[in-house]
């Protein structure tokens, strides 16, 4: 079994993932002459809720790994992978609902 710090660590190294990957998304489509905003969003946005995900995962993971634990550990890291986690799902889902009220008005002219 792996030790729920590890995974803990895991949860907050991809929800830092998940918030940073659509502003690195629109800096990236900014600085290059190439990539156009509204497709590098399309790209990043579904990935932005797939590192949340996968993070809200990994830090369920870390809490279940804790409490089959028998030394009982400082709750800092899971707190912090839990946050991270959700705040990675909910950049991700943020963009998602962006881009779906883009599309409904790009549709409705």
């Amino acid at each position: 079994m792996r030790s729920s710090k590890g995974v803990a660590r895991t949860a907050v190294l991809l929800g830092a993932l998940a918030v940073a990957a659509i502003p690195l998304g629109v800096l990236a489509a900014q600085e290059s002459a190439r990539l156009r905003l509204l497709e590098t969003l399309y790209a990043v946005v579904p990935a932005a809720v797939l590192l949340g995900l996968a993070a809200l995962a990994a830090s369920r993971r870390a809490r279940f790994n804790a409490a089959r634990s028998i030394v009982e550990r400082g709750r800092g890291p899971l707190r912090l992978a839990r946050v991270a986690a959700w705040a990675g799902l909910y950049a991700g889902l943020t963009g998602a609902i962006a881009l779906g009220v883009y599309g409904v008005l790009r549709w409705a002219q």
